[in-house]
C-alpha cells in the first residue's frame, strides 16, 4: 500500500520539478528598454559602495552580469538588475 502512495507522489515531484523552473524563467526576464540601463560605471560605483569588488561586468539575458567579490574575499557571480543596480540572486540560474 505504502509504494502505491509513494511512486505516483515522486513522479508529480518529479514532473513538477522540471515544469516550475521553466516556468520560472520565462517570465524573470526584465524586459528594461536599453534607455533606462544604468550605466556600467554608475553600477560598479553602486555595487562598490555596497562593499564588493568588481572583477567584471557585461550585459547578459536581459540584465547585467557582474563578477565580484565581496569584503570577506569570497568570489560572486550574479545578475544585476540594469535599470536599479540591484543584485538580483537566481536570476537565469
Amino acid at each position: 500500500m505504502r509504494n502505491l502512495i509513494l511512486a505516483p507522489a515522486l513522479a508529480l515531484t518529479v514532473s513538477m520539478a522540471a515544469i516550475l523552473p521553466a516556468a520560472a524563467r520565462d517570465g524573470a526576464r526584465l524586459n528594461v528598454p536599453a534607455d533606462q540601463w544604468m550605466s556600467t560605471a554608475d553600477v560598479i560605483k553602486k555595487l562598490e559602495g555596497e562593499g564588493y569588488k568588481v572583477t567584471e561586468i557585461e550585459s547578459d539575458d536581459g540584465a547585467y552580469e557582474v563578477e565580484m567579490v565581496d569584503k570577506n574575499g569570497v568570489r560572486i557571480e550574479t545578475h544585476v538588475h540594469p535599470a536599479t543596480g540591484a543584485v538580483l540572486p537566481g536570476y537565469d540560474d
